[in-house]
Parts: structure tokens; C-alpha cells; sequence
């Protein structure tokens, strides 16, 4: 059964739409066959894995509001065990279209049932913006990843997404859980870099990943060439960096198995 992650943060500029992409190439390079949903009308995320805008090609658009299977949308990427659901600027008007369907916040949620035995992990990556795609993403979630880059704002950015959070599990998402919050464009040469890390760590404590996510230009080129880092430049800081990070999830969903196997035997 798949762990569906999303990738989220209401701040733009955080490394969203970089983390999503290269997260799910790390984890499907480490053997976990990974299927990663581009649920932003730019589709960002959709050129960085290397698919050219293409008006014939069918999106996540045609699921949520034309109902097709996802069969037919599915698209194979360059890393192996790594499939997309693309994004297109249609997108932008699913919000519209679905706002006076029944059970709207639930669609993508149902659309991915079909989906969840044949991958480890399904990756979001969300708009930045609080609208009815990013909420698709939060209910259909079993948890979500919040990158925070490391600058002056963080702090007030993270608390409002914590906020919304809040919210949605109330109302929408009970059982949505934080996966961790990870520290983007980190620049040990700057006191501010390590003050805002130190500050985050203490408010947040283990909610922090262990892995920091460096500035670093060959992470930043890499989009432009269509490609994950771990393909761009394997050697490079930034692949080191989400080579970590997909380690460290892959342990956390270990961890809550074991843990929730003890407490089944111990009926905690």
C-alpha cells in the first residue's frame, strides 16, 4: 500500500516543486516504485522531470474534472520506477469547473484508490496556494512534507500552513499527519541560514529532517535540462542532500510499521 505524501507550503520560493521532483527520483533510484502527481496549473514539476509542454497530452486535469482513468494518463519518466501524472495551465480552471460538485475536496483522493498497491510512494507537489488543488492533495494525504527555506519569514510561513493543517484534519483529513519539515537553500557561509535552522529546530524539534537541502547551482540547473539531480549531477551537493532525504522517509514509514505492529501486539 502506497504512503501518499504530500508536498506543500501556502510561502512560493520554498523549493517545492525541487523537492517533489527530487525526492520521488531518490526514492525510486532506492527501489520504491514511485509515482509522483503534478497538482499545479504551471507545471513546473512536469518540465523539471523532462516532459515539454504538449497540448495533445492528457493531464490531471482530465481525471479530477473529465473523470478519465489515470491509466491513460500515467507517463514514464527517465529514472526507472519513477511514473508522472502530469500538469497542465487546464488546471487552473478545475476549481471552477468542480466548484459546484458534490464531494470536490475528495476527488483526487478516489482518483489514486486504483493506484495505491502498485507503488511505495505517491509524491504531491501542491500550488502555492491554499485553493481546491492543494486541498485534493491534503485529503487524499496520509501526510505532509513542508520545505522552509532558510530566510528571515520562515517562521511566519510555516505557521500559517500549520494552521491550515489544523484545520483540514478537523474538518477534511483526520488522519493527515506531518512527515517532517525540511530546511531548503541552506547556506552555512550565512548567520542567518544557520540562525533560522537553530530557531526552526528549536520550535519544531524531531519534526525536522535531518537532511538540509543546500543552495547549490547544479540543483538549480537541473530543471532547465529536464532532469532530477541524481541524473544532472549525482556528485553534487543537492543530490547528496534528497539521496538523504529519501532515506529518512523510507525510515519514517518503517518506524510508524514497526510502531504500529507493537501496539497491535501489545493492544496499546
Amino acid at each position: 500500500m502506497a504512503r501518499l505524501i504530500a508536498i506543500a507550503n501556502q510561502k512560493g520560493g520554498v523549493g517545492k516543486t525541487t523537492t517533489a521532483v527530487n525526492l520521488s527520483a531518490c526514492l525510486a533510484a532506492a527501489h520504491q516504485p514511485t509515482l509522483l502527481v503534478d497538482c499545479d496549473s504551471q507545471a513546473n514539476t512536469t518540465s523539471s522531470i523532462g516532459f515539454a509542454k504538449d497540448p495533445s497530452r492528457h493531464t490531471l486535469y482530465h481525471s479530477l474534472v473529465l473523470n478519465e482513468p489515470f491509466e491513460k494518463i500515467i507517463q514514464k519518466c527517465q529514472v526507472e520506477g519513477l511514473d508522472l501524472i502530469p500538469a497542465d495551465k487546464n488546471l487552473a480552471g478545475a476549481a471552477v469547473e468542480l466548484v459546484s460538485e458534490d464531494h470536490r475536496e475528495y476527488r483526487l483522493r478516489g482518483a489514486l484508490r486504483a493506484l495505491e498497491d502498485r507503488y511505495n510512494f505517491i509524491v504531491m507537489d501542491c500550488p502555492p496556494a491554499l485553493d481546491l488543488l492543494t486541498l485534493n492533495a491534503l485529503v487524499a494525504a496520509g501526510s505532509v512534507l513542508v520545505p522552509i527555506q532558510c530566510e528571515y519569514l520562515a517562521l511566519e510561513g510555516v505557521s500559517e500552513l500549520l494552521d491550515t493543517l489544523m484545520r483540514i484534519r478537523r474538518t477534511l483529513n483526520p488522519n493527515l499527519e506531518i512527515e517532517g519539515i525540511l530546511l531548503t537553500m541552506y547556506d552555512e557561509r550565512t548567520s542567518l541560514s544557520r540562525q533560522v535552522a537553530n530557531d526552526l529546530r528549536t520550535f519544531f524539534g524531531t519534526q525536522i529532517f535531518k537532511s538540509i537541502i543546500p543552495r547549490n547551482i547544479r540543483l538549480a540547473e537541473a530543471p532547465s535540462f529536464g532532469k532530477p539531480i541524481i541524473l544532472y549531477d549525482p556528485s553534487s551537493k543537492g543530490a547528496e542532500g534528497y539521496t538523504h532525504l529519501a532515506r529518512e522517509v523510507i525510515s519514517n514509514g518503517q518506524k510508524r510499521t514497526w510502531a504500529g505492529t507493537r501496539s497491535a501486539n501489545t493492544g496499546a
